[in-house]
């Protein structure tokens, strides 16, 4: 059983993460940033999830991306770590930390969704899932679905870790209602046997259900991430839409009530094909970065305008350039953009607009747009912006703002 205790000072986030499972070595900012974690974790389900190099793990209910970054220091670059989360202003923040630590899209990938809907994540593409404290957010008919989302997501031997809050009795409305049990994933804690029903109705069948013996009393004593209620909107992570709405009770003794438990989980299916053969998790992941479109009458405007030192026009595209480009256009080809970023950073971080188009716009621009918008997020650069050309050069209308030769 792990118990931690400080008898003399309050305890903070931080401790209230280590009391959990994670390590001092991963809460230094030499492993993850300190923004990563906010104290509102059950346990550490990376560090039991047997997270191997190559594999795509999957973290519902992200946060600030404490889990995620872990597991990307496992899978490695030849791997995929996905965070989901409902809340914008928690992925916003995960994708600056994981910038931070130089991760970029597709290797570590952050999205806003909402966890009771389908998964934006292909069928039988996922090694392992991971969520913690992310269940007892949802209501009934949310958990059910979440859980058979899990089961379609994972591959053939896929696996399920999580850690949660369970419930060791009936709760009474006194704790369902409190704030502080709301903010420790109490309040909406299932019991054990409705668990296991949910489980295995989603389709795991053989689940493994261990108690933990984690001190659940030290969501008492600490105060939420950013003192009194919290500032980001609502997350998956035990927090609730307007949280100043609940009264906040006295408890005394929360562990009597629930306790911590790991519980884990195997994808068993009559599917004999191999992980080679699965399809990629997320087919177009920079569809849920933010970026600005621009129409070819407004990018037209743009190059009549006598004013050329607030915008740029960047092709992304390769071989396929040399039927004619938009006036201007400067080439910087999509297959060696993302590794080349921080030299056009330094080239054009001061632009105003940086419009990205290639043949359609619906993927090497697109693509090279979102990695470029994220990177100017992750240097908290308001000055330049992300856009693209709405149709690319195949919807581009104006013969006469066209250079080399063109088939407009």
């Amino acid at each position: 059983m792990l118990h931690h205790d400080h008898p003399n000072e309050q305890l903070d986030t931080k401790a209230v993460a280590e009391a959990f499972g994670y390590t001092v070595e991963q809460l230094t900012r030499r492993s993850i940033p300190a923004e990563s974690h906010m104290g509102l974790s059950c346990r550490n389900p990376v560090a039991i999830a047997s997270v191997k190099e190559g594999e795509t793990v999957l973290d519902l209910g992200s946060g600030v991306g404490i889990d995620v970054l872990l597991a990307a220091q496992k899978v490695g670059p030849t791997g995929q770590a996905i965070g989901m989360d409902m809340s914008t202003d928690m992925v916003n923040q995960a994708r600056k930390n994981a910038f931070k630590q130089g991760y970029r899209p597709p290797q570590v990938v952050f999205i806003q969704t909402e966890l009771t809907q389908p998964l934006p994540v292909a069928t039988a593409s996922v090694d392992c899932i991971l969520f913690n404290c992310v269940i007892n957010s949802l209501s009934d008919a949310g958990k059910a679905a979440l859980l058979k989302e899990c089961y379609r997501t994972l591959k053939p031997g896929g696996r399920l870790v999580v850690d949660d809050i369970i419930a060791k009795k009936l709760l009474p409305d006194t704790i369902r209602s409190d704030l502080s049990a709301y903010i420790g994933c109490v309040s909406g804690a299932l019991e054990l046997e409705r668990y296991r029903a949910l489980m295995k109705l989603a389709g795991f069948t053989d689940a493994l259900f261990v108690e933990t013996g984690g001190d659940i009393k030290v969501y008492k004593s600490a105060e939420p991430a950013c003192g009194g209620a919290p500032s980001f909107s609502p997350s998956t992570e035990c927090y609730a839409a307007n949280t100043s709405n609940l009264p906040q009770t006295t408890i005394e003794n929360l562990d009597e009530w629930a306790a911590p438990y790991q519980i884990y989980a195997k994808k068993v299916s009559s599917d004999n094909g191999t992980t080679d053969k699965s399809p990629p998790a997320l087919n177009r992941w920079w569809d849920a970065y933010p970026k600005d479109y621009l129409t070819s009458d407004e990018v037209a405007n743009l190059l009549r305008s006598s004013d050329r030192s607030d915008y740029a026009i960047i092709d992304v595209r390769e071989n396929d350039r040399d039927g004619g480009h938009v006036l201007r256009s400067v080439q910087w080809r999509a297959d060696a953009f993302a590794s080349s970023l921080n030299k056009f950073y330094d080239e054009y971080g001061k632009t105003k607009q940086v419009i990205f188009y290639c043949g359609s716009s619906k993927g090497r621009g697109s693509r090279c747009a979102a990695w470029y918008q994220d990177y100017l997020n992750g240097e908290g650069n308001t000055e330049s912006k992300a856009c693209v050309l709405e149709g690319g050069y195949h919807g581009w209308r104006y013969p006469d703002l066209v250079d080399g030769a063109s088939n407009l």
